[in-house]
């Protein structure tokens, strides 16, 4: 007997049945996410002019190799411009065109590294003379930091920059091979210009790379694709010494800046992006798998007689909800440390640096903890879809690939960790060494060290239902950081291996979990309506518990969950309280990421399509393939049919061999 129920046909009524379960204002979850209704509103108006624009269309991205592909990047970037021009965009619009746009674009760099550490470090006089040239893009610019033998140790960078008095110059040179500027993004073919760092301070220095009227390298450089360049005594204007905050006299007197990690400036302002960037990648990530394990039926039959929907399985939601969780904390967690450095940057024009030491803290770590958790999402949701998920048709090969290099840029997760530590320990020392032990005195970052007061102690071990409220997990998360700290200052001197990684993870969490408690007290402030923020705070709690749940060997190590008397496993309660919580979450899952609001041009994923026909869609994109438009390949007389006549030639000589 035939089976006539139709699959196709049963994914796009699944994905229906699932919003149909939504009672409540997924558009209010929407604005609260993009920080209000206007700004959803502009973002809609510049996402239906590039959607609509024949130069962005991905149909064809897949098939393309590198010179196409670098070659339409560049027809993006141009548009971007014209439409600025034409609908009279704002810099902060155009920006958003950008970032709508998902390629790694030459552009990419002069955005967020390049032109807001020259505007933010330039002296007024470079600055009045180039900074109009640069936000109207008259020239590309790159951020020339990393070396061949030198990357996130800037201290140790071999790039020098000797002062010239007689003609008032620095000079810039590359002394050796290791010294060669590398992995340099738009260097390659792009960039007009550059910020140069060197091994003093270390110190930025702005340099023209190429002829603004023929393209071509200047003398003295030696670039390729690949983007490295070497400096052979490029001589610059003194003035070209990005000199708001340290300079040199024109008799060579060195005057310094009034804190010695000024020039770091450009990293922590990228830093600070990175997060909102990983949010809404885990975003992406979180509704295309949720869409398709919403309508993906495998394995046993369910009560409609049907496979179950994949997403039912705990081995599955159990995975994807989390990554859900993960999104929403680092949207909202990035909108609030951007607006955090914009009061640093305001601080440091006044030369207030009484901030830096924490942002450089608290970006280091959070950057670590972002990046390490969206690289993680990302594959754990590329996985949840089975085979088709390792199609470059699912979109999310692509967007791993692309956040993959984020563990390393702007600073080694591995090395940063160390700088998390050290701030630590600093805190920590301060705090031991004080009589009145100042708890005021501790900086956001640091303020779990006032559990270490001698008249406090661990609370008892929760119940599964006192794990459902955040403050449970909250000062969990606390006491483990505060315990860490303690341990490794008192074994500082014969540490263990992955002590840097542990302490850094467990300080920067607690941070994190602060500031998530903060969120869901702003969510119940808001105008938001009741089930809105009860599907909000599920969410959040969420992410809290499933961050015990990944400490629990520093909590288990320090006995802060209490000791089993009988055997039987003291963690039971919170992971019986996580799987509630996800079974719970689990009918709005779809309209949760809906919330996102992300359209299918900008996920550009046959496995995340809205209306939920993903094998329509995977079915229309291998359609498109180029090698699908003729019956017999090219390869066929070249190679194939070789390869065949070779073969019965063989198999025709071993027969009448055996004969």
């Amino acid at each position: 007997m035939s089976n006539k129920h139709d699959v196709n046909a049963q994914t796009a009524l699944d994905m229906t049945n699932a919003r149909r379960n939504a009672a409540y204002n997924v558009s209010g979850l929407r604005d609260f996410l993009y920080g209000g209704q206007e700004k959803w509103v502009k973002k809609q108006r510049i996402l239906q002019v590039l959607q609509n624009d024949p130069v962005f269309d991905k149909s064809r991205r897949d098939f393309m190799n590198r010179t196409e592909r670098y070659t339409r990047g560049l027809a993006m970037i141009n548009r971007v411009c014209e439409l600025q021009e034409i609908h009279g965009w704002s810099q902060q619009e155009t920006s958003s065109a950008f970032a709508l746009i998902d390629e790694q674009l030459p552009v990419n760099l002069h955005n967020v590294a390049f032109e807001p550490v020259f505007l933010s470090q330039g002296g007024s006089t470079l600055v009045k003379k180039y900074g109009s040239l640069i936000t109207h893009r008259a020239i590309f610019g790159c951020y020339l930091q990393t070396e061949l033998g030198h990357g996130s140790n800037v201290s140790r960078l071999e790039t020098t920059a000797t002062y010239i008095p007689q003609t008032k110059e620095f000079e810039i040179h590359s002394p050796s091979l290791t010294s060669s500027k590398w992995w340099i993004g738009a260097l390659g073919k792009t960039a007009t210009h550059g910020v140069v760092q060197q091994n003093v301070g270390p110190h930025l220095f702005f340099v023209q790379l190429r002829s603004l009227e023929d393209h071509k390298v200047l003398p003295g450089y030696a670039p390729t694709d690949n983007g490295f360049a070497r400096f052979d005594h490029v001589r610059i204007p003194k003035e070209n010494m990005l000199s708001q905050f340290s300079s040199v006299t024109d008799d060579g007197k060195y005057i310094q800046p009034p804190h010695a990690k000024l020039s770091y400036g450009g990293m922590l302002y990228i830093r600070a992006n990175m997060i909102a960037d990983a949010g809404w990648r885990m975003a992406k990530a979180a509704t295309v798998s949720i869409r398709y394990a919403t309508v993906r039926r495998q394995g046993e039959k369910g009560p409609d007689g049907l496979e179950r929907q994949v997403i039912t399985y705990p081995s599955l939601y159990y995975r994807l909800l989390p990554i859900l969780s993960h999104a929403y904390v680092f949207i909202q967690l990035g909108e609030a440390l951007a607006q955090a450095f914009d009061a640093l940057s305001a601080r440091l024009k006044e030369g207030d640096t009484s901030l830096l030491a924490e942002m450089h803290a608290t970006t280091s770590g959070l950057k670590v903890l972002a990046s390490s958790t969206g690289v993680q999402d990302l594959e754990l949701a590329r996985r949840s879809m089975g085979g088709h998920g390792y199609s470059a048709f699912s979109g999310l090969g692509q967007l791993y690939a692309d956040y993959l290099p984020s563990v390393t840029y702007e600073g080694d997760n591995f090395v940063l960790d160390q700088q998390v530590v050290r701030a630590a320990l600093k805190s920590f020392r301060t705090l031991q060494s004080s009589r009145s032990c100042p708890v005021s005195s501790l900086s956001p970052s640091t303020y779990y060290l006032r559990l270490l007061n001698p008249h406090s102690s661990p609370p008892l071990p929760p119940t599964a239902e006192i794990w459902l409220t955040p403050a449970t997990s909250i000062l969990l998360l606390e006491w483990r950081a505060a315990l860490l700290v303690r341990e490794v200052a008192k074994n500082a001197e014969d540490p263990d291996a992955s002590v840097n990684q542990r302490v850094a993870k467990g300080v920067t969490e607690a941070f994190v979990a602060v500031r998530v408690g903060e969120i869901i007290e702003s969510v119940a402030k808001s105008e938001l309506g009741k089930s809105e923020k009860e599907r909000l705070g599920k969410v959040y709690l969420l992410y809290l518990l499933t961050t015990i749940e990944g400490g629990l060997v520093d909590l288990l190590s320090f006995g802060v969950l209490g000791a089993s008397d009988s055997g039987s496993d003291v963690t039971r309660s919170l992971r019986i309280a996580i799987q509630r919580l996800c079974t719970e979450i689990l009918p709005d899952a779809v309209s949760l990421s809906d919330a996102f609001g992300f359209s299918d041009w900008e996920l550009d994923s046959a496995l995340g399509v809205y209306n939920g026909k993903v094998y329509e869609a995977l079915w229309e994109r291998a359609q498109a393939e180029p090698l699908n438009q003729s019956e017999v390949p090219v390869a066929y007389k070249q190679s194939i049919k070789p390869i065949l006549e070779r073969g019965r030639r063989l198999a025709a000589i071993n027969s009448r061999s055996k004969l």
